[in-house]
């Protein structure tokens, strides 16, 4: 075999950071070496893996064939090199939406590094088209989202409910009562950005009631939303996760709108073709997912 693991070491750190400079940082080596060790790979396999656009490289369709199986090698390498070493230590980065991120995953980070004392792990807060993104180019081992993704290629696990919750600023008419169709027909909206599971979840609720909202702000922040709801700007919809602190200190208080389905399952997504490893499946018992 002339493949060898360095070059598709480097294959997929180019495949993540999109840059060769990037890459060769990410894995030790020169600019010059990391380059050679692409042009060698695409040599050996009489094939071109990414198209060059200026300086990024983005993976081509040969390109994308091979990632999955070439991050299933390298996974089961390190796998092999920290048993044999006795080590049970690993290397997680995690993606997640901001609420998730914000609210649910630090106490579960905390457990599983109390836990796995070796293990390290990071994360990547974004938005739910993000954190899908990220995990088919496998720039992230694990992504938690809020919205519902149809990709095949990557597993869902159903982890926990959440609920959105209308809000309003403490004095609005409809601060603490129950809204009708024509109260959220009738006004002004702060919103998160759209590509957010928040996002998709509060549109789909609204086109199923026949409402079309009239956005005055949309933002990426949940607290930039809960300060602009409290200046007046227009009702909001967060995760109650997001707001209670807010409601018991009562400059926020809840809008009950009971002919919207704002339910919603969280789930835990994996890469189909990713390899399980000790630290992955950790991660998931502690979300009590059993694989």
């Amino acid at each position: 075999m002339r493949i060898t693991l360095r070059q598709l070491e480097v294959f997929a750190a180019v495949a993540s950071h999109g840059h060769v400079t990037r890459a060769a940082e990410a894995v030790a080596l020169t600019q010059s070496a990391a380059s050679m060790a692409l042009a060698d790979l695409e040599r050996q396999l009489s094939v071109q893996l990414f198209d060059r656009v200026g300086r990024q490289l983005l993976l081509n369709e040969a390109g994308r064939q091979l990632l999955p199986r070439a991050q299933q090698v390298l996974d089961q390498v390190r796998e092999i090199e920290a048993g044999a070493a006795g080590s049970a230590a690993f290397d997680l980065h995690l993606g997640a939406s901001l609420t998730i991120g914000n609210h649910l995953l630090p106490p579960l980070v905390a457990e599983l590094q109390r836990r796995h004392p070796q293990g390290r792990v990071r994360l990547s807060l974004h938005n739910t088209e993000q954190v899908r993104a990220d995990l088919l180019a496998f720039r992230i081992d694990l992504g938690f989202v809020e919205g519902p993704v149809q990709e095949p290629r990557l597993r869902r696990f159903s982890w926990r409910p959440d609920r959105l919750q209308v809000f309003a600023p403490a004095g609005h008419p409809l601060a603490g009562g129950t809204a009708t169709p024509a109260d959220l027909a009738g006004a002004g909206w702060v919103l998160r950005e759209r590509g957010s599971g928040t996002r998709e979840v509060f549109d789909r609720a609204l086109a199923n009631a026949t409402l079309t909202p009239r956005v005055a702000l949309e933002l990426e922040q949940p607290e930039a939303i809960r300060q602009c709801v409290r200046a007046g700007l227009g009702l909001g919809c967060l995760s109650r996760l997001e707001l209670e602190d807010a409601f018991q200190a009562g400059w926020l208080a809840p809008v009950a709108a009971p002919f919207l389905n704002l339910e919603r399952d969280l789930q835990v997504l994996v890469h189909a073709d990713r390899h399980l490893s000790p630290g992955l499946l950790a991660v998931l018992a502690l979300c009590g997912i059993e694989i």
